[in-house]
């Protein structure tokens, strides 16, 4: 390969990942007029289109996310061997990108991470919040973390965290007029605060239940709609309606007395929070670091 031509596939890279010229010429240290310029050269030179432009966005088209699929893991791949050797030095270096939900960040990664950061300087972490099931793959991210029974079979997983339960709850000026639900089915008759995933279409997410060998999916209505556990946990405070989030999310404001718990005995314990990633990638002695961190030690 040319040295023009890895430069160039460099700067496609960054455009194709950030999604946009003006925040990938940052990254890059360079103007974005002449970051277009290297792109539409290498697609001269290739003789295809590898992205559609418009005012407001910059995506790929077949021929570039077919690029960005393949050759996006081979450069992963070197800088991970770069960043390897960082073995011959005296401490571990190197960023480590990792993609997780609101929650598990705060309360799975930001504990875990307080511990190890200040003695290791040169470790840079990124976090990245996604609701979705992401493509670490194709995002170019070294790990993610999700439920347990949300991993996909082929990857390697951590356990992170103990068991979880999920929990329903209200404001107690929520409940002030509203006779509480005993059963999954009232909740139709409740205004509940839904959260939108970006996967399956941008659906709104299913409330789950199971009692006795017995499970509901609960398709919930209200007045408010989040992409946000965080701003769930804000209406609920607030008693715009009723939430559905994790029980340690709740639990200190359900002690305080400023959450109403209910169905508890619907919501059974689950496959806590694990960490994901490909068997087949060669990590950094900064990822195993991480990894280590936060690799649950207690009693699951």
């Amino acid at each position: 390969m040319h040295r023009e031509d890895a430069s160039d596939l460099v700067a496609f890279l960054a455009v194709a990942r950030e999604r946009s010229f003006t925040r990938a010429a940052a990254k890059l240290g360079m103007t974005q007029s002449a970051l277009s310029q290297i792109v539409r050269n290498l697609e001269e030179r290739l003789g295809v289109r590898l992205l559609n432009r418009t005012t407001r966005s910059v995506t790929p088209t077949q021929a570039g996310e077919r690029l960005f699929l393949s050759i996006g893991p081979r450069f992963n791949e070197m800088d991970t061997e770069l960043a390897a050797l960082g073995e011959l030095r005296d401490k571990p270096a190197g960023t480590v990108r990792l993609t997780a939900t609101e929650y598990a960040a705060a309360e799975i990664v930001l504990p875990a991470l307080e511990k190890i950061l200040p003695k290791y300087p040169d470790i840079r972490v990124e976090v990245i919040i996604d609701y979705g099931l992401t493509n670490i793959v194709a995002a170019q991210v070294d790990a993610g973390i999700r439920p347990g029974e949300l991993v996909a079979k082929d990857m390697i997983a951590v356990r992170v965290s103990p068991d979880l339960r999920m929990a329903v709850v209200g404001s107690p000026s929520y409940f002030g007029e509203r006779k509480r639900p005993r059963t999954p089915q009232e909740l139709t008759n409740h205004n509940c605060l839904n959260l939108r995933l970006p996967t399956h279409g941008g659906s709104l997410y299913a409330w789950e239940f199971e009692k006795n060998g017995r499970e509901l999916n609960v398709r919930v209505e209200g007045q408010m709609v989040f992409n946000s556990a965080g701003l769930l946990l804000q209406g609920a405070l607030r008693g715009l309606g009723l939430a559905y989030l994790t029980e340690g999310h709740v639990q200190r404001y359900v002690s305080q007395g400023k959450l109403v718990r209910v169905l508890s005995d619907w919501c059974p314990p689950f496959a806590g929070y694990h960490l994901y990633y490909p068997s087949r990638r060669q990590h950094s002695p900064a990822f195993s670091l991480v990894v280590e961190a936060l690799r649950y030690r207690g009693r699951v």
